[in-house]
């Protein structure tokens, strides 16, 4: 059995999620390396669903019975956890939404519809890169046909880098926003962060990003990369689906106005008029993903009692592994960096001629579960020449052993097409 330096005990880890003893295709053992996709929830995340739904579940902020206290206890305890856990100044400036995509579009908004000096127009210019996930392209680009503001993006490096060679051209003093993604979902690429804002901040652009791919795997501190806004989703961090997160400093919450409207957003409502609530329930309408939010709550709990440095040392190792097997196999290409350096812990790669695709099937047939297909970055894939890619993503339950059994599948594959 492989041994790496800085391994999480994997063996014990593994007990707390169910789904990674399944045997499928004719008792084949689950080789779940799609990740980046969506992570798996241990039995805490399981248990704490449960339980809210069995004893205390009611809508939140609306009643003084005990269910209605309890329930509003739990979800606005999970908004507790979720400042802590990304070292943000205050609980106020977290916003549970139901993913990144609608954080990010909230963003969106928000600046299409704000006064000055916020505001996007025909005068202004929005700045994303060329390795954005779809959530954090196609908002950007309706907010652009909407206000008639200009859209630009950086470019990408033959070894999938930014090119911030002309970063100066790019964001301008006509910059009002810089949207960019802090790990890529598809290169793995880990974004230098510092220079990108500090160019926003030298024009006084605002700075959004995206840290869905970040989140689950490294220490996030939202004060230490100085952004404005940081987007993330739970449901990749052993969360359960349909909970996001925005958080955003408390002087811009309070200054730009709400994207959607409804009940508990309010302060007062006649019918001329409203007045919105303070931040964050004042982008919050209608009744929250409260069981989502107390799922994600725990699944907190549980990154933080294993240790998100512990996470992040974990996975280096892994995809220093990865990479080194995978350039062993005949034919294989890795899209984006190819060293463990800078670099998270999703691969895309191709192989020789063989599509994807097909790729993907044979590998399921052997219990092994990878992503295919351009990941919602469509652009990324145009920029390398290549149809789509298969991805194998790792987690802190991932063991080399299941990356040598990815190896083994893809020389099997090789051997299928001949």
């Amino acid at each position: 059995m492989t041994q790496l330096p800085g391994l999480l005990d994997t063996e014990a880890i593994r007990k707390d999620f169910p789904v990674l003893d399944r045997l499928i295709h004719d008792g084949k053992k689950l080789v779940y390396l799609d990740n980046a996709a969506t992570s798996q929830k241990p039995r805490q995340v399981l248990d704490a669903l449960s339980e809210y739904y069995e004893r205390y579940n009611a809508n939140v902020h609306r009643g003084v019975h005990v269910l209605a206290e309890e329930a509003t206890a739990l979800y606005e305890g999970a908004r507790d956890k979720v400042a802590e856990f990304i070292n943000a100044p205050s609980r106020d400036e977290v916003i549970f939404t139901k993913n990144a995509s609608e954080s990010l579009n909230l963003v969106a908004n928000m600046l299409g519809w704000a006064d000055e000096p916020y505001r996007v127009d025909s005068d202004t210019e929005i700045v994303i890169t060329e390795m954005e996930h779809h959530s954090n392209i196609v908002p950007w680009q309706l907010l652009a046909q909407r206000t008639g503001a200009k859209l630009k993006w950086f470019g990408l490096t033959d070894d999938g880098r930014l090119d911030l060679s002309n970063i100066d051209e790019i964001i301008t003093e006509k910059t009002k926003i810089v949207s960019f993604v802090l790990v890529s979902n598809i290169l793995g690429t880990v974004n230098p962060v510092d220079a990108i804002v500090r160019r926003a901040q030298e024009v006084g652009a605002l700075v959004c990003v995206d840290a869905s791919q970040a989140a689950p795997h490294m220490p996030l501190d939202v004060q230490a990369l100085q952004a404005d806004f940081v987007a993330f989703t739970g449901h990749k961090m052993c969360g359960p689906t349909g909970i996001g997160v925005l958080w955003g400093r408390q002087e811009l919450l309070e200054d730009l106005p709400p994207f959607l409207g409804g009940g508990e957003m309010i302060e007062t409502v006649s019918m001329h008029s409203s007045t919105y609530a303070p931040a964050p329930h004042k982008f919050e309408a209608g009744t929250p993903p409260i069981a989502q939010a107390v799922g994600l709550g725990a699944a907190i709990d549980y990154l933080n009692a294993i240790g998100m440095d512990k996470i992040l040392a974990h996975e280096h190792a892994l995809t220093e592994y990865a990479v080194k097997r995978l350039l062993e196999v005949p034919e294989l290409r890795i899209i984006g960096p190819t060293t463990a350096e800078d670099r998270g812990a999703a691969i895309s790669f191709t192989l020789g001629d063989i599509h994807p695709h097909d790729v993907g099937q044979v590998l399921d047939e052997q219990g092994i579960a990878v992503r295919v297909g351009h990941h919602c970055a469509r652009p990324v894939c145009l920029r390398y020449g290549i149809p789509a890619t298969t991805r194998a993503s790792f987690y802190l339950y991932s063991t080399p052993a299941e990356i040598d059994a990815l190896v083994d599948g893809l020389e099997h594959v090789r051997n299928f097409f001949g």
